[in-house]
């Protein structure tokens, strides 16, 4: 088992790449929060689990909020004695609006759970790794939108601000043993897109060309994999890096 006794905070962990990353560090031993909005989920997910060899503590909150993600990590620090990795998985779509027709309360929305939930988490981190001594580990799940358009205008530059966020995190706190990397799924079967809601046509009409070129859609199993590798010593050696997990959608 490669997280033995791992103090996790996961992110956005109720269902898709989220749920997969739990189960998957669950079965290498790693104890985990696993905060999402939706407390009958979490508690099938933390009762699925029981017999693994991590436990897994359900922790119900809105991770655009500071408060939540702020108390989701004292809760590890209390439960388990200290905090070694948090996993910023949460997200939503916008509606795939050019920045011509994009509103202000799609900003507002996509922004406070994209960049500002994985602001707040990472500062409360941070800081625990620094009085805990011994380093930490961040990984932030961003997107292939962040690196070619495949949504709208707020989706893509809420998570090339994540990739920004994670090459100067890693950069920063570098000789503190602190490592920051990204993951950037492509096209992955989770339930995201019903975040979407009704897009809008002129951004649609555009992006279905990209969409075009996809490969079929990958698995969260697939994410957990990527996570798994970035949580372990595996990686010991990779910090400021987006590990681009899309079947070579990228690539073409």
């Amino acid at each position: 088992m490669k997280l033995t006794g791992k103090s996790v905070v996961v992110t956005g962990a109720s269902s898709g790449m989220g749920k997969a990353i739990v189960e998957r560090f669950a079965q290498e031993g790693a104890n985990i929060i696993a905060v999402a909005r939706r407390k009958e989920r979490l508690d099938e997910l933390a009762a699925s689990l029981k017999d693994t060899p991590g436990k897994v503590i359900p922790f119900v909150g809105d991770v655009s909020k500071e408060e939540t993600m702020v108390s989701a990590i004292d809760l590890a620090v209390k439960e388990f004695g200290r905090l070694d990795i948090l996993i910023n998985n949460a997200g939503i779509m916008d509606d795939m609006s050019p920045i011509g027709d994009v509103k202000n309360e799609k900003i507002d929305q996509v922004f406070a759970v994209n960049v500002y939930g994985p602001m707040y988490s990472m500062r409360k981190a941070v800081r625990v790794f620094l009085e805990q001594g011994g380093g930490g580990n961040i990984i932030n799940v961003a997107s292939f939108g962040a690196l070619r358009t495949a949504a709208g205008a707020v989706y893509g530059a809420s998570k090339a601000a994540l990739v920004s966020l994670t090459k100067n995190t890693a950069y920063m706190y570098m000789p503190d043993g602190i490592r920051c990397n990204a993951i950037a799924p492509g096209g992955i079967a989770t339930e995201i897109s019903t975040s979407m809601g009704m897009p809008n046509m002129n951004g649609y009409n555009r992006i279905k060309n990209v969409m075009a070129t996809a490969p079929a859609p990958g698995s969260p199993e697939q994410i957990a994999s990527a996570a798994l590798f970035l949580a372990s010593d595996d990686s010991g050696y990779v910090n400021g890096d987006v590990l681009v997990v899309d079947g070579g959608w990228a690539a073409g």
